[in-house]
């Protein structure tokens, strides 16, 4: 039998804000939190929407556990410890029991996980499909935010992880691409259940001039991160990490640097701090690549193994310039 909205709330929600006093177990109108002395707050949101962001068919449990990943992941890139978050649910028709307690059940696997708690939200019906939101909010010390507009002339740029993985995870998904075995596993989890890069990210306070999370396609995120700065970027393609599913596909490589998904951590750093970058890395078991560097000149321009720019075109996908809404 469907729930009522109030019944949702108590029975399913309300539990995930245990251990934050502030949050009021969910029975007040607004969470009342405290801030620590010398620290600061970092919010972030995102939306998915059916059909956009995901498909039902990919159950309410990893869909919970991307939308809080997806989130914490611009946290980490911003060097933040995650904190608390607010909870929007659009739904078209009440739910049934088992749907939103596998949902809460993700949730609940990911606070455990990352730590953080549910501290609110709203809970609407919404005819067109389903939409959902999550606002989080994080802490840094004081003025210790890696903006994403810092970067200077001559910074290193450097990316966690692989590129191109949740790429090839759609397309096999929506039947595309043909994936077999422990790589159709690989880049199925890089799709639907991101890595948050959140002790990386914590660790790059005082290391990096700039970060930001990899959403929409290395090469639209490097574009964003240069061009907020001022500058230039260049990007040596055979120095992008990609994963050994990746390397066996040369011929989408331009889809794999521009597909999305990946959250990433894409920052720039001053050259000098490239040792202390990788030792980093190894602390906090984060595989961690210098990729290309921040020039004066504006533009980005991705180079071959010589130096000399190099002119790819675009398979099916979003196209080199990287998804975008509108």
């Amino acid at each position: 039998m469907p729930l009522g909205e109030f019944e949702l709330i108590e029975q399913y929600l309300a539990p995930l804000s245990a251990g934050l006093p502030g949050a009021f177990g969910l029975k007040d109108d607004a969470a009342c939190l405290s801030i620590p002395a010398g620290q600061e707050l970092v919010l972030t949101s995102d939306a998915f929407v059916s059909g956009v962001h995901f498909l039902d068919s990919d159950g309410p449990e990893r869909i919970a556990r991307k939308l809080l990943r997806v989130n914490l992941s611009d946290l980490a890139a911003k060097g933040a410890k995650p904190y608390a978050y607010q909870l929007g649910l659009g739904l078209p028709q009440a739910p049934e029991p088992a749907w939103i307690a596998a949902f809460a059940a993700g949730l609940a696997a990911d606070q455990a996980a990352f730590g953080i708690h549910l501290s609110g939200g709203d809970t609407v019906k919404s005819p067109g499909g389903m939409v959902l939101n999550i606002t989080a909010l994080g802490l840094v010390p004081a003025g210790g935010m890696i903006r994403r507009g810092g970067a200077r002339a001559g910074d290193a740029l450097f990316v966690t992880g692989s590129i191109g993985d949740a790429w090839l995870g759609l397309e096999a998904k929506l039947g595309r691409l043909a994936l077999t075995g422990q790589a159709a596993r690989h880049c199925d989890l890089r799709l639907h259940l991101p890595e948050p890069r959140l002790g990386f990210g914590r660790g790059l306070r005082g290391l990096a001039h700039a970060a930001m999370d990899v959403s929409d396609g290395l090469l639209q995120d490097a574009g964003h991160l240069s061009r907020t700065a001022g500058l230039g970027v260049e990007i040596m393609a055979a120095s992008v990490p990609l994963s050994e599913t990746g390397r066996a596909l040369p011929d989408l490589l331009p889809n794999l640097l521009a597909g999305g998904d990946d959250y990433e951590i894409l920052f720039a750093a001053p050259p000098e701090m490239a040792s202390a970058i990788q030792a980093l890395g190894e602390a906090t078991a984060t595989p961690v690549s210098h990729i290309g560097r921040m020039v004066p000149e504006p533009g980005l321009r991705l180079l071959d193994a010589a130096g000399q720019p190099l002119v790819i075109q675009a398979g099916p996908g979003p196209g080199l310039g990287g998804y975008q809404h509108f």
